[in-house]
């Protein structure tokens, strides 16, 4: 089988472009301000509006959003931050990037969020914070997360880098947050190659921001420009370089224009998908609770009872026949960036099946009905395969 030629060739994710990303480039080279300027301030404006917040700073990645927020929120080295392992290494690192440590708590096994009670047990008097993934862009329980922050005295970040234009309880992810952090990388619903977002309904915590992703001066760049006079500008405390440009930001404004019909195709698909696959044995597809209303940022199945090489070797087949999988969700205490020194308060079973069984499908607003249906029919042949090795290994 791995020495035939591929049907086709489906990626499992594809940035959605066209000439208007390039019309809105092509302006900013024109203009002569390529740095953070005039676009980053509309993008800005733009996407508050979107997500229903009262400001969003532009950061440089969706991992810098979570550390400048983390720092600017007074989480400082001994204190502690409640995350999942189950989510991108980057939700950890950004913890370790301020000085602090990760405690990782386990998730919900229908919906890989995290576990408010299993967060719970975790708070000590060195927690500062917790944050919460909206895991591949479906929202967690933010209802009781928010009370759990409140009883406890905690910061409650989100990290949302997956989930622009998913709702909670109707409202969009990032409207009503303290903080909520996106990400604009290019495997994301809105796509600017790289570039991250934090929305808050904190004016004063916003400008802040703001200063500290730009070395810590008391004057952006646009303003001193604009400006009637000459203003020299101060640094008040330690900054840091993380600033987006404003070709990036002309790409997510152009992205952005684009998000209700973005959504609306990987609602079509996601659907398509749970039709297809839902009479397949062994196979689990995605749960949503009543509440939630992901933007299907991906599609993520799980093969019920399957070892970690039954799955790797589940993904092998498929890449042989031109289906380009990934796996569905990393556990960051496994990762040897984590092996010392990050010791466990208790073991994080379910955390641990999840990082072996599932597996991310093909989704991108561009898959065409064709290269699903290809992608089906090859996922089904191959849990055959794995089940008839499952069978003869039994037999033998």
């Amino acid at each position: 089988m791995s020495g035939d030629r591929p049907a086709r060739r489906v990626p499992v994710a594809k940035p959605c472009f066209d000439s208007r990303e390039e019309e809105l480039v092509v302006a900013v080279l024109r203009s002569g301000w390529v740095t953070q300027g005039p676009r980053v301030l509309e993008l800005e404006r733009r996407f508050a509006d979107v997500v229903g917040a009262r400001e969003a700073v532009a950061v440089s990645s969706g991992t810098t959003a979570l550390s400048l927020s983390l720092y600017a929120l007074g989480v400082v080295p001994g204190s502690e931050v409640i995350v999942p392992s189950l989510s991108f290494i980057a939700t950890a690192n950004a913890v370790r990037h301020v000085g602090a440590t990760p405690v990782f708590a386990d998730i919900d096994a229908r919906t890989y969020n995290l576990d408010p009670e299993e967060v719970e047990r975790l708070v000590t008097p060195r927690t500062r914070a917790v944050m919460v993934v909206h895991q591949l862009g479906l929202p967690a329980d933010l209802d009781a997360f928010r009370a759990l922050a409140e009883r406890h005295g905690l910061a409650l970040v989100e990290d949302a880098a997956c989930a622009i234009g998913a709702r909670h309880r109707g409202r969009p992810i990032g409207a009503g947050a303290h903080v909520a952090c996106f990400s604009l990388h290019a495997r994301k619903v809105v796509v600017a190659g790289e570039g991250g977002l934090i929305t808050t309904d904190d004016t004063r915590l916003a400008e802040r921001l703001r200063r500290l992703r730009h070395q810590g001066m008391s004057i952006s760049d646009l303003d001193r420009h604009a400006a009637s006079r000459v203003i020299v500008e101060s640094y008040a405390e330690l900054g840091f370089n993380y600033r987006l440009s404003d070709l990036q930001a002309a790409v997510a404004l152009a992205q952005l224009e684009k998000l209700d019909s973005f959504l609306e195709r990987r609602r079509a698909i996601a659907a398509r998908y749970d039709a297809a696959l839902a009479g397949l044995p062994g196979l689990e597809r995605p749960v949503t609770p009543e509440w939630a209303t992901p933007n299907h940022q991906s599609y993520i199945v799980r093969l019920i009872g399957a070892t970690r090489a039954e799955r790797d070797r589940l993904m092998d087949e498929l890449l042989a026949r031109g289906v380009t999988t990934r796996r569905g969700l990393m556990a960051a205490h496994l990762e040897p960036a984590y092996a010392t020194g990050f010791a466990l308060r208790r073991p994080l079973p379910r955390t641990e099946a999840a990082q072996a069984q599932t597996v991310v499908l093909p989704m991108y607003p561009g898959l065409e009905t064709a290269d699903q249906e290809y992608v089906i029919d090859e996922l089904a042949r191959a849990l055959d395969r794995l089940r008839a090795t499952r069978a003869e290994s039994t037999s033998t």
